[in-house]
């Protein structure tokens, strides 16, 4: 078993002056930061006061795990030998708000569309989704489920 540790710094940019004064006194924008890798401007939902051309946390958690499921369904083509040759996915995730202000995102359903290259492989290539959803780091780290509804479309011979 290998162990790997990672690290991103976060540097909040919010600060208008006062500080923390009152809720609608101080920015939601923040840095994501990682040594080497471009900065992610960051911050809170709109509906949180946040700006909506920054990266929030929760797309930012959807955006891993569709990440994470597609780099475990790529691996998994290749350990069952077919040809992935496009992958595109269009996911959601949902967020229940409480009225005393916790919340938590009760479910993702990712939406892949993957192309391969035989046209005999499509029902593995559909079965394949759930070894990867059983490798990705992060739906296995999550306390929510991680839906799929996946396409497989087969390349156009030409």
């Amino acid at each position: 078993m290998t162990d790997h540790t990672f690290e991103v710094s976060i540097r909040w940019t919010g600060d208008r002056g006062t500080g923390t004064s009152g809720y609608r006194d101080y920015g939601r924008d923040h840095d994501v930061l990682a040594a080497g890798k471009p900065d992610i401007a960051g911050s809170a939902d709109p509906a949180f006061r946040g700006d909506r051309d920054r990266w929030n946390p929760e797309e930012l958690v959807l955006a891993a795990l569709a990440q994470c499921h597609m780099m475990s369904y790529l691996y998994v083509a290749v350990q069952q030998g077919f040809t992935v040759v496009g992958y595109e996915d269009t996911a959601t995730a949902s967020l229940d708000v409480h009225r005393d202000g916790t919340g938590e995102v009760t479910g993702v359903t990712l939406r892949p569309v993957v192309t391969v290259v035989e046209a005999d492989r499509v029902e593995d290539a559909e079965a394949a989704h759930a070894e990867a959803n059983r490798l990705c780091f992060i739906a296995r780290s999550v306390a929510f489920p991680v839906h799929h509804t996946p396409v497989t479309k087969v390349r156009a011979a030409g």
